[in-house]
């Protein structure tokens, strides 16, 4: 299941669980669409792979499968 991350891990913005700007890699990194078009040339930075847009979690299905609060940052972000 899809860890859902709470931000974009280059810029720290706000990524809730139904937010279409949320884009993911292989390893369920996240950042934003921004910074994924920008910065990070569609390159993830800690892996290499490529983005997609990350799933929305049915709304009925956060109660019992809770999106993740923890934030995770890099230390660098190009």
């Amino acid at each position: 299941m899809l860890e859902l991350r709470p931000n974009c891990e280059c810029c720290d913005r706000d990524l809730p669980p139904e937010s279409p700007d949320a884009r993911i890699c292989t390893f369920e990194c996240t950042f934003c669409a921004a910074c994924v078009a920008g910065p990070l040339n569609g390159v993830c930075p800690n892996c290499g792979g490529n983005f997609v847009p990350r799933p929305i979690r049915p709304a009925g299905k956060l109660a019992r499968f809770p999106a993740s609060a923890r934030r995770v940052m890099r230390a660098t972000c190009p």
